[in-house]
């Protein structure tokens, strides 16, 4: 089995300070970038939001379900990958939401090529998704993976949601769909 680390969207405005911060997001840049150092993988890429204009993905008075205050746009330091994040052993960073929502790397793209032809193209069969949030991009990365056919794995201490109860429904779905749960998510 070629087993690749996804790690999703461990970026500047979603670690503490950002302007969608969620707690422990600095924590969990820290314990990836340890768990990455521990080895183990075939390969390691990331995923980041890098929003240009995603139209009423944004909005003044967001309803944090379907819209959200400005992150992670393009020129910003805040769509960078976090500085606890060890960005040598990644391969690849896969970018989505440009012009529209989009919460899974699977919408993402590096240098043109989509995340799944990638993995396919390096022989990955399975994937441990890792990230921010839980309840948000490392959900719907999980489940567009299992749809994709890969091996499916959430090391869910390597994540950190924004509340408990849409992070306990995010686990029950990703449970129901064939995804593997390890750990217990980060709670700062």
């Amino acid at each position: 089995m070629t087993r690749a680390l996804v790690v999703v969207d461990v970026q500047n405005d979603f670690c503490e300070g950002g302007s969608l911060a969620v707690a422990g997001g600095a924590a969990v840049a820290e314990a990836v970038t340890a768990h990455v150092r521990a080895g183990g993988y075939d390969h390691v890429v990331a995923t980041r939001d890098h929003h240009v204009d995603p139209g009423g993905h944004f909005a003044e008075q967001p309803d944090y379900l379907e819209t959200w205050p400005a992150h992670c746009v393009v020129g910003t330091g805040g769509v960078e990958l976090h500085p606890a994040l060890d960005r040598e052993p990644i391969e690849a960073v896969f970018d989505k939401g440009e012009y529209a929502a989009a919460y899974s790397g699977f919408e993402g793209s590096a240098d043109g090529v989509p995340l799944a032809d990638w993995l396919r193209g390096h022989g990955v069969d399975a994937v441990d998704v890792v990230g921010i949030a839980t309840d948000h991009c490392v959900r719907a990365t999980a489940l567009d993976a299992v749809a994709e056919g890969f091996a499916t794995r959430v090391l869910l201490h390597l994540t950190a949601g924004v509340a408990e109860g849409s992070t306990a429904a995010a686990l029950d779905q990703l449970r129901t769909a064939g995804v593997e749960l390890e750990g217990s998510v980060h709670r700062p």
